[in-house]
């Protein structure tokens, strides 16, 4: 039986810092990798004060340069976005107020945002209510 988003969620992983072997695209070899957690991202994306947004680039920057590495993996940056976003809108649909307010970082028009279960649309809509652009 396949995971649920909680379960993605809770899994107890660790930050973990890689050098890089060989280049990834738009890191060269040699640089220090962070490979974020789901938890991480989802405490930088709830940190972003109501009416504001930051890029997925920008947030992968903040995290690197917080754990002392040199980039953020983008693919499992991605890939943990979402299970944080699929987490927030299930705790959402449960009665909770207060959830990890993806649609800060998640673009309506990004790939990413036409994979999630609320659709780019609810994010348009959110992202209206808080005023961004």
């Amino acid at each position: 039986m396949a995971k649920t988003w909680r379960q993605k969620f809770d899994a107890r992983m660790d930050t973990e810092v890689v050098t890089l072997e060989k280049p990834m695209p738009g890191v060269p070899a040699g640089s220090r990798l962070l490979i974020s957690t789901p938890t991480k991202i989802a405490a930088a994306v709830a940190a972003i004060p109501k009416g504001s947004k930051q890029s997925i680039i920008d947030l992968r920057e903040q995290l690197a340069k917080e754990a002392g590495a040199d980039a953020t993996c983008a693919m499992t940056t991605g890939i943990f976005l979402r299970i944080a976003a699929e987490v927030a809108l299930e705790d959402l649909a449960s009665g909770k107020e207060e959830v990890t307010p993806f649609w800060r970082v998640v673009e309506p028009k990004s790939p990413l945002a036409k994979k999630l279960s609320c659709g780019p649309e609810w994010i348009a809509q959110q992202r209206a209510a808080e005023g961004i652009h």
